[in-house]
């Protein structure tokens, strides 16, 4: 009996309360790039996510290492836009006591953690940013609370504006023995142990509790509010078209609920009919003249222009043969005619040039 009773209380829990799921390391085994690889020992970018950090020397073959340079870059691609919360990242400390006297501290001081979709930290957000610590403070390993939606995260220093703090390193490494990117491995989730479901027109980039980013079609801090004023799209930037009857568009993809107005096609209704035959209206889907075209224009929406050498509806008609190039509209040989030939059309023979030739 009291089986059952629990059974069914621990049914009612899991329907009520979301599920709580521990956060993941999304960066184990993924590909890693870096800007230069160090040649003497096994220092590839992919060491800094192998799982392995025991071994904390630079020789010691589990730690990715760049050459020293004025910059160092090393990013590790996630596969896809994840939540992410955040950023443990382990350096060597070439298996010496972690404390001022360490040989290898000065190295880190200014780093930088960016997170972005692209390959350019610039695209990004910057997570964390080192202007405080020095070779006695800097902290190792270190966990960087980071809670933004991204696909690649770059570890970044630069040695670029001498002079330098004291305590800096001439040039910049990176030597990442491990680097853990901790966060939701199912879409929808985010927060605290991803214990929180998306609002449902969110892109689920939450931040205190505010979405940064809503779908198409939706605003408010939470994406609960359809575009409106004639707005839709993303952030409802948009503006509707020529809708019938002065209507509201869809909030999402901006289509006309009843059509057009007269002179407006398309899905949006922001295409201008051409010039249709008698001042006929367009299709209101695709444009298309139900008799033809106007005079001096051609086309299936009859918004181009006569090519050279026609006229007329539709363009239908050819220019003269003895044109030197013809009105669009009615055919006049307005650039003139060829020798021999004049009049309107250069229809008749020059008789000037039938003398001369006498």
């Amino acid at each position: 009996m009291y089986a059952v009773v629990l059974l069914v209380c621990c049914s009612w829990v899991a329907l009520l309360c979301p599920s709580v799921q521990a956060y993941e390391n999304l960066a184990l085994k993924k590909p890693a790039w870096q800007s230069s690889t160090l040649a003497f020992f096994s220092t590839g970018a992919e060491r800094a996510v192998d799982g392995r950090y025991t071994d904390l020397s630079v020789s010691g073959g589990q730690c990715a290492e760049s050459d020293y340079g004025q910059t160092a870059e090393w990013r590790v691609d996630l596969g896809g836009v994840k939540y992410i919360h955040h950023v443990f990242i382990q350096h060597t400390t070439d298996n010496d006591v972690w404390d001022k006297n360490n040989p290898v501290a000065w190295m880190f001081l200014g780093f930088s953690v960016y997170i972005s979709n692209t390959t350019n930290k610039e695209d990004g957000v910057l997570c964390f940013r080192d202007t405080i610590y020095t070779p006695a403070t800097i902290p190792n390993p270190v966990n960087i609370t980071c809670p933004y939606l991204g696909r690649y995260v770059i570890y970044y220093n630069n040695r670029t504006h001498p002079p330098y703090p004291g305590g800096y390193s001439i040039y910049a490494f990176n030597v990442l023995c491990e680097v853990e990117v901790y966060g939701c491995p199912t879409p929808g989730r985010y927060g605290e142990n991803c214990s929180l479901l998306c609002p449902e027109n969110c892109n689920c980039d939450v931040i205190g509790n505010t979405c940064v980013e809503c779908v198409s079609g939706y605003k408010g801090h939470l994406c609960y509010e359809e575009c409106d004023n004639k707005t839709y799209g993303l952030d409802c930037r948009e503006s509707c078209g020529n809708c019938s009857n002065g209507e509201p568009c869809h909030h999402v993809d901006g289509s006309c609920p009843s059509g057009c107005d007269a002179g407006a096609y398309g899905v949006t209704c922001k295409e201008s009919c051409g010039n249709c035959s008698n001042g006929d209206t367009c299709n209101e889907v695709d444009g298309s003249c139900p008799y033809g075209c106007d005079v001096g224009v051609y086309g299936k929406s009859c918004d181009k222009a006569c090519q050279s050498g026609r006229y007329g509806i539709s363009c239908a008609k050819a220019c003269g043969q003895n044109c030197q190039g013809c009105n669009r509209f009615n055919g006049v040989c307005e650039f003139g005619c060829h020798p021999g030939w004049a009049g309107k059309f250069c229809e008749k023979r020059s008789n000037y040039v039938y003398r001369y030739f006498l």
